[in-house]
């Protein structure tokens, strides 16, 4: 346990990056996932069958491999075609990995919760003179996400535990700090063990949010539905 105390900075700076990460790969997942989900719902048949091809190419991908290729992959691809050497981080290759691979899985849900507002919904709103851009951010857009927050919520889950890929191309996270401290102190049980709690509680605290985030977002639904 000395051991354990001796690094818990380094295990709490690990912990700090793993957050950043998680999250960021979240905003961006977001966004992605509703931009490839409106893609996936055009009217456009190439422009549907392009996303949904790129999405399932996606999800058939292990997510190690999608970290792989854009850390090292990208930075040959970039660096054949410019002069000079360009470096990506391993933060922003993790970031920009996760989100896509959480992208692909987002727009799959986002598109069938706007597939299940009622067309009763939109209707109304054109009946009240709303544009489509007003439609979308007041009617689909809150609703779709009511319906789509459990799925998210397990998404979450997903994107934080697949963080610790990231530790193969050389981020500092909990898991590349936890490791560190194991080969050092050759305890690679306690330092793992400690690496696994903390994800645990991560996971854990996250669950109260989404309970919060969706109990907020269907608020009077409950009580137009009685």
């Amino acid at each position: 346990m000395d051991d354990l105390w001796l690094y818990a900075g380094q295990l709490l700076q690990g912990a700090w990056v793993t957050v950043q990460l998680a999250l960021s790969s979240l905003v961006v997942g977001l966004a992605l996932g509703l931009v490839l989900a409106a893609g996936s719902l055009s009217g456009r048949t190439l422009l549907r069958r392009a996303v949904r091809l790129c999405t399932g190419l996606l999800r058939g991908i292990p997510e190690f491999l999608i970290v792989l290729v854009c850390y090292f992959g990208l930075s040959n691809l970039i660096n054949n075609h410019l002069d000079g050497a360009v470096e990506i981080s391993p933060f922003a290759a993790g970031v920009f990995a996760l989100s896509i691979v959480f992208a692909a899985y987002a727009s799959e849900v986002f598109r069938g919760s706007f597939a299940a507002i009622p067309r009763g919904q939109i209707e109304a709103a054109q009946a009240f003179g709303l544009t489509a851009t007003q439609t979308f951010f007041a009617v689909r857009l809150p609703q779709a996400w009511r319906i789509a927050l459990p799925s998210l919520g397990n998404l979450w889950q997903s994107l934080l535990k697949d963080t610790s890929l990231v530790s193969v191309v050389g981020l500092e996270d909990l898991l590349k700090k936890s490791n560190m401290a194991a080969q050092a102190t050759h305890q690679p049980f306690l330092f793992f063990l400690a690496a696994a709690t903390v994800y645990f509680v991560f996971l854990h605290a996250s669950q109260p949010v989404f309970a919060w985030l969706e109990r907020r977002a269907g608020r009077g639904f409950e009580a137009r539905a009685a």
